[in-house]
């Protein structure tokens, strides 16, 4: 039994990994994002569409169990990882107020335009509540993969997409917490403390400050070519520490790519940079595409009808102009450009993790 299931999951991700590469060329020739292919390459083979038709011993062969999921959450920690090498802890607080406010009204904005349109199309309070939290995190790993393939990751729009987008996910979540409490409870909407939301805001935003003061003074100590001398330990114990950090942060209710990304601009002005940086890169090359690949699986297009689809649409609308606008306007202060700005709008709209 053990043994058929771990057939299972190889499969699942060979089938995925191909696809997904298939796709990357094809639309390389189109010159269009790979990232892209690598989520449609997920939607096409994934087990509600054409895998749905590949069926042994009645059992469909590509199948998205457990472990093929946690995969996909590893590969996130991983491109995130990647993101804070590319950014050193100084950079990052130089432009800190930058990306504190655009990461701030890009998740106000999305929150409270999504609260006021679904309620206008009669959803209630709590229904549309959740869908507003849904729009406020933007998908970091998209915005990073899509920048690193065009080689615009060290640019200053890129840098403010970077730091506003961690500042978002940190947001969103705690704005998550409080959502998902409130529909939780009974008291329902009428019963919000104000008090309580700022409290946990407050809560998530220290919990990552000092994950990221702690990580910038104690990974450098650990992870120098002075302690470890044997080959691949420098390596082994960077990895080891960015999945320990994502774990800790997970515990503690961040989001596990946080820690990841608080480890990787811990190492970015280390001496073991280049080493970790090449590395990661080879290992990204695996989990990037099997991220977005698994993604696109679970994408159920049987479910979609024109009820969908219109909502969708409506859904997709709102998405883009409150991020567009509630994280351009901001960013064409900062950039002092208005195509820098809008970019950084552009670039924050992904969503999705």
């Amino acid at each position: 039994m053990v043994e058929a299931h771990l057939i299972e999951t190889i499969i699942g991700i060979g089938i995925l990994l191909f696809a997904a590469k298939l796709m990357a060329e094809l639309f390389l020739r189109l010159k269009l994002p790979i990232v892209l292919g690598e989520l449609l390459a997920g939607m096409i083979v994934g087990p509600f569409a054409l895998g749905g038709f590949f069926v042994v011993d009645g059992k469909q062969i590509l199948q998205i169990n457990d472990e093929i999921r946690i995969l996909g959450e590893m590969g996130a920690i991983v491109i995130l990882f990647m993101a804070g090498l590319e950014m050193t802890p100084k950079e990052f607080l130089k432009g800190g107020k930058a990306s504190f406010t655009v990461g701030t009204l890009g998740v106000v904005v999305p929150f409270f335009a999504g609260l006021v349109v679904f309620q206008l199309f009669g959803f209630d309070a709590l229904q549309s509540m959740l869908i507003a939290t849904a729009l406020t995190a933007t998908s970091i790993a998209i915005s990073i993969q899509v920048l690193s393939e065009f080689g615009k990751i060290k640019t200053p729009e890129a840098r403010l997409i970077i730091g506003a987008a961690v500042v978002d996910d940190i947001l969103a979540i705690a704005v998550l917490s409080v959502v998902s409490s409130i529909a939780g409870a009974d008291g329902g909407i009428e019963n919000i403390d104000i008090t309580e939301i700022v409290v946990t805001i407050l809560q998530v935003l220290g919990f990552f400050a000092i994950m990221l003061i702690v990580a910038v003074v104690v990974i450098p100590k650990i992870i120098t070519p002075r302690l470890w001398k044997a080959k691949g330990s420098v390596e082994g114990i960077a990895t080891a520490s960015f999945f320990g950090a994502a774990a800790l942060a997970g515990s503690i209710g961040l989001s596990p790519i946080v820690g990841a990304f608080a480890v990787g601009m811990a190492l970015s002005t280390t001496k073991v940079f280049e080493k970790v940086e090449n590395y990661v890169g080879k290992i990204g090359l695996i989990f990037a595409p099997l991220f977005f690949a698994i993604i696109g699986a679970q994408v159920d297009l049987r479910a979609v009808d024109l009820n969908i689809l219109m909502l969708s649409g409506v859904i997709i609308a709102v998405a883009i102009v409150t991020k567009l606008f509630g994280c351009g306007l901001p960013a064409i202060m900062f950039l002092k450009s208005k195509k820098k700005g809008m970019r950084v709008g552009i670039g924050m709209i992904s969503r999705g993790e």
